[in-house]
């Protein structure tokens, strides 16, 4: 698969995550999709990483790209006590469990926006948009490909 398409994917897969966690009512089966889907980002994110890190592109798609795949194994790592069940004592009306999902769940937004900017940062340089300004107030049409990507 090619990285560009890896990129994206990641953000879907962070969606579709989400997406999973917000059914209400959902089996016990949407809990263990969620943690494999999770151990999927893990994996992606570190592959985006490496393949990110060994191109051309600037310097802050590259930090970006580093942030979302630390951010992928906290995510992993405040997920393990809500697995288990790990509640805690309750201090000002706020149990540890809670404060820890949310974080996990602050965490997962960060995760979908900054695997969006890297892969639309990495789209658009990789397609030389970066080179190609354009007039103030001017939005241009999408240019005619002209050598499809596979």
């Amino acid at each position: 698969m090619k990285l560009w398409m890896t990129l994206y994917a990641m953000t879907w897969i962070a969606f579709i995550e989400f997406m999973l966690v917000m059914t209400p009512g959902a089996s016990i089966v949407f809990q263990y999709l969620h943690i494999v889907l999770g151990l999927v980002i893990i994996g992606m994110a570190s592959y985006n990483f490496n393949g990110v890190r060994w191109t051309a592109v600037p310097g802050r798609v590259k930090r970006i790209a580093k942030t979302t795949f630390i951010l992928s194994i906290a995510i992993g790592v405040l997920g393990l006590p809500l697995y288990f069940g790990i509640v805690g004592p309750i201090l000002f009306g706020i149990s540890l469990g809670g404060l820890i999902l949310f974080f996990h769940v602050v965490v997962g937004f960060a995760i979908i926006t900054q695997a969006a900017a890297v892969a639309i940062a990495y789209d658009m340089w990789e397609d030389e948009e970066f080179a190609k300004e354009t007039a103030p107030g001017e939005v241009p049409e999408m240019p005619v490909p002209t050598n499809f990507r596979q």
